[in-house]
């Protein structure tokens, strides 16, 4: 009996100090990576046509990775040393990157380094539970337009020719030229701002996060075929309503909050749909 007890004070001690170190290397990785975090904060919030998802997806991922890791609480704290397997090459990329200094190899080593740390300090069976999420971090690294131009330019034929349509079957003279539109009151250009890009990048993140939680196999595979035509969908129909602003208020429109509203509401339209489309609602309990 007094055997016992000595083990579990021991476990108990050995706990608190695997706490107190994680919580130690923790503010050591905040202060190396200080300068990455500041710069993805700053492409999180330069606009919402630019990686406008970033804070969103952390916000999701910490809130997942929260309620997994409080479902596996009771369980002892594990290590393993095949953490240091991903955690060194992590950090030596983000010393690669102190010459370079492009921030985006170092944002990029920070979320490839949380896998690591957590087999240190959490364990294999915790870790296994939230990795998915931690992976998902890198889809708010923010991706340089040379690797997405031609993304962003297939995006921007698409609005274009496809609001040309819908404004002329509602009577409105337009012709459609490259990525303009020319209607009566002036041209708006359709550019990679106004492609859709941002959303539909988002769209397809909520779209695997949502996939993967979701239990029902038909609803998985929904969500994931959904995601784009959504995204390109959503945002069709808010050029559709800037052109028409335009046609009945003149170009100045633009120059309101208006435009920057009718970007937001392309989030607050696509990814909502994206929650509800992989919600499984709980089954009515039978009455005894």
């Amino acid at each position: 009996m007094v055997s016992t007890v000595l083990k579990i004070d021991q476990s108990a001690e050995s706990d608190t100090k695997r706490h107190w170190l994680l919580w130690l290397v923790a503010a050591q990785l905040l202060l190396l990576f200080a300068p990455t975090l500041l710069w993805l904060f700053d492409r999180w919030t330069m606009s919402v046509w630019h990686n406008g998802h970033g804070l969103l997806i952390t916000a999701v991922v910490i809130y997942l990775v929260a309620g997994e890791l409080q479902k596996r609480r009771e369980l002892p704290l594990d290590s393993t040393p095949w953490g240091f397997v991903i955690l060194i090459p992590a950090l030596a990329l983000h010393m690669l990157d102190t010459g370079i200094n492009s921030q985006l190899l170092s944002a990029a080593s920070l979320f490839l380094a949380l896998p690591g740390i957590s087999l240190l300090f959490l364990g294999a069976e915790r870790t296994k539970a939230i990795l998915f999420p931690l992976i998902m971090l890198l889809f708010t690294l923010p991706i340089p337009l040379v690797f997405t131009e031609s993304i962003h330019l297939a995006l921007r034929y698409i609005a274009t020719d496809s609001v040309a349509v819908l404004v002329s079957l509602l009577g409105i003279p337009i012709f459609a030229e490259g990525t303009a539109l020319e209607i009566p009151n002036g041209t708006l250009q359709v550019a990679d701002a106004c492609s859709g890009f941002s959303t539909l990048y988002a769209a397809v993140t909520i779209a695997c996060m949502t996939a993967y939680f979701c239990p029902d196999k038909r609803r998985k595979i929904l969500v994931l075929l959904v995601a784009v035509p959504l995204a390109i969908g959503v945002n069709i129909v808010r050029v559709l309503v800037l052109t028409l602003l335009v046609y009945w208020f003149g170009l100045d429109v633009l120059k309101t909050s208006a435009h920057e509203i009718s970007g937001l509401l392309t989030f607050m339209v696509a990814l909502p749909i994206i929650f509800w489309l992989g919600h499984v609602p709980a089954k009515a309990e039978k009455p005894e």
